[in-house]
């Protein structure tokens, strides 16, 4: 090692290259007429470190001189392929050394919700069992080497918690900090590190001067609660069943409660003296009352009915019971009546949307009944309904409403672009057309019995069908043909209005739903507007629209061959009117705001210029005069030529 630090920082970058490129220990060796130790440990502290220089700091970077950075720029000159890592050999060797970069905890990722789950577990030991050891002796004694190894254990992963908490990253204008010094900072000045050193404070070394009887000297391990509240928090938000969670940690929480005060009753039947009256706790030399169990519960008994106010326990008989009962009754009652409280919210949200749904009901019961709906109606209303609440059928739009468009649209395009790959002309589409589609589509429900579409109608919908079954029946609407299933489509010709079709722009069947069917509807005029944007891809389209006809026997040539159909020119003026109107409209509202903005600045000018000539007695105008006196006169006619 002593040899390693003679060598030219030079020398230690050709053997930290050369080691990039592949060569092992012994052959560098070799090359350069060193040992192999000398190279291993020159590469192995390139490797930690970063750098090859003797004494790096720390890994700071220092400051490019301007020789250095010639330098850098010849390099590159010379050699076009040199790589960033042998430009940050150069710098090293020139005492330049590259920062390390750190690990980075995303604290809206999966790491840190699983810290959270390890931190948990020594915050929930150390609040159920501290006190129970300080109150209950046997509990402490017996089982002594088992409390020091759990104690040792919790307060490494405190001490691991204390650092993950420097590697914690924030978002700062919308990005990710990974800045180990401004991590480190902002965790240094929070209240949660003040508290975290609270915790982490060693009163374990009391034990040397109180006994090992104590564990209440631990109580300072408590203060770390506040990660227990966040790892709740969290699994609230991302549990697919938050009202049962929400309720589980409510009763959580009322044990602890009942537990905390059932260690305070025992320890202050202790104080007073063990079966001194028929309040405290009775005397434990009695073998029935003398097993940890049977303390245990009995203090639980007490403090469930005295918490919850049921009472029909022994009533006090000396002041400092008489103190403890009300004190306990007054945190029961208020506690308690929070917790009744959250839970009648609970319950409330649970059935928010039974309520809801409820409500609209009735008010559609109400208006059949106003209107005087026949009653076979009205059975298919409430029918309708039923379908609704027993499917859990949601608006999607009103959920979705809530999500920014950019959510909005991958959600669609996760739940629908397969979907729409599948009907046969939009298959080789281009990604930007199906994305725009996919946002256009509209979902749709059909009852038993409903005509999706009639013989004759003009077709100005293409239907994908999500869920359900449809029917292609005969005029009389019980003969089935064909029955369409989970992901079948029709009407994608008619939307196109392709010329010569010998079915024209009407629909050439009846279809109508077997049982109740999800429908994705894509209109007309929104396939147009799409493909304003992608010519291109209309003229494919309409393509394989014909060759669709042709291959059906359903397209006339001679028609097609003829030249653009006067309805689709007028079609087309129609749609540029509208267009033009649009922007005749933007631009009046473009004019109005330019107006209005020029009047303010016309007012500000005034205003400045009266502050101007009240100041200096000079008139703005006067101020600007000899500046433009000052200007050559412009040149002759023939010299500006």
């Amino acid at each position: 090692m002593g040899l390693s630090k003679q060598l030219s920082n030079d020398l230690k970058t050709k053997i930290v290259q050369h080691s990039c490129s592949g060569e092992g220990y012994k052959k560098l060796s070799q090359r350069f007429n060193l040992s192999v130790s000398t190279v291993r440990n020159i590469v192995r502290k390139w490797k930690t470190t970063g750098t090859v220089l003797v004494n790096p700091r720390s890994g700071r970077p220092r400051k490019i001189s301007e020789r250095q950075r010639r330098r850098m720029v010849r390099t590159v000159k010379d050699n076009p392929q040199t790589t960033s890592k042998e430009l940050q050999h150069h710098l090293a060797a020139d005492g330049v050394t590259v920062p390390k970069e750190i690990t980075v905890i995303d604290p809206a990722g999966n790491t840190y919700y699983n810290w959270l789950f390890v931190i948990t577990c020594p915050v929930m030991y150390n609040w159920v069992l501290i006190i129970a050891r300080a109150c209950f002796e046997e509990l402490q004694h017996d089982y002594l080497i088992y409390w020091f190894i759990l104690d040792f254990v919790s307060d490494l992963v405190y001490v691991a918690d204390m650092v993950f908490r420097t590697r914690t990253g924030y978002l700062e204008q919308g990005l990710l900090v990974k800045d180990e010094k401004k991590l480190r900072e902002r965790y240094m000045v929070s209240l949660q590190f003040k508290l975290d050193l609270i915790s982490m404070i060693p009163t374990d070394l009391l034990y040397v001067l109180v006994g090992l009887n104590y564990p209440e000297i631990r109580m300072n391990k408590l203060f770390r609660v506040n990660r227990l509240f966040e790892f709740f928090q969290r699994t609230e938000t991302r549990t697919n069943f938050p009202n049962v969670f929400r309720i589980s940690n409510l009763v959580m929480y009322i044990v602890i409660i009942i537990h905390w005060n059932a260690c305070l009753y025992y320890s202050v039947s202790k104080a007073m003296g063990f079966g001194s009256d028929r309040f405290v706790y009775p005397d434990p030399s009695n073998p029935e009352f003398g097993r940890l169990i049977r303390k245990y519960a009995y203090s639980m008994y007490w403090s469930t009915l005295t918490l919850t106010t049921i009472g029909e326990t022994p009533p006090p008989e000396k002041d400092t019971e008489f103190f403890f009962v009300v004190t306990d009754f007054l945190v029961g009652v208020l506690i308690f009546a929070t917790i009744v409280g959250n839970v009648g919210s609970m319950i409330t949200n649970m059935n928010a949307a039974r309520a809801d749904f409820q409500a609209r009901i009735d008010a559609i019961k109400q208006y059949m009944s106003f209107r005087k709906v026949t009653t076979d109606l009205e059975k298919l209303v409430i029918k309708w309904f039923d379908y609704l609440w027993t499917n859990k059928k949601v608006d999607e739009r009103e959920v979705l409403k809530y999500l920014p468009d950019k959510l909005r649209a991958e959600i669609a395009i996760n739940v629908h672009l397969d979907t729409l790959k599948k009907v046969r002309i939009f298959a080789d589409c281009e990604a930007g057309l199906l994305v725009e589609l996919v946002l256009k589509l509209q979902p749709q429900v059909y009852s038993p019995g409903d005509y999706i579409c009639k013989k004759g109608d003009i077709g100005r919908e293409m239907y994908i069908i999500k869920e359900g079954k449809l029917a292609v029946v005969a005029d009389d609407g019980i003969t089935q043909f064909v029955v369409l299933s989970d992901g079948s489509y029709f009407g994608e010709i008619s939307i196109l209005n392709i010329k010569g079709s010998k079915a024209g722009n009407r629909r050439t069947a009846n279809i109508r739903s077997i049982g109740y069917s999800d429908l994705f509807c894509l209109s007309k005029d929104d396939l147009m507007e799409a493909l304003t944007e992608y010519p291109e891809a209309k003229s494919m389209l309409e393509e394989k629209g014909r060759q669709i006809l042709m291959k059906d026997n359903l397209l006339d040539l001679e028609v097609a061959k003829q030249g653009p159909d006067p309805k689709d020119m007028e079609e087309k003026v129609v749609r540029i009117g509208s267009v033009l109107e649009d922007l005749q409209t933007r631009f009046a509202r473009l004019l109005a705001q330019h107006e209005a903005v020029q009047s303010r600045l016309k007012r500000r000018v005034t205003k400045l210029e009266t502050k101007i000539t009240v100041s200096t007695g000079v008139g703005l105008s006067e101020m600007v005069q000899p500046e433009q006196a000052e200007l050559p006169p412009p040149p002759p006619a023939e010299e500006k030529k």
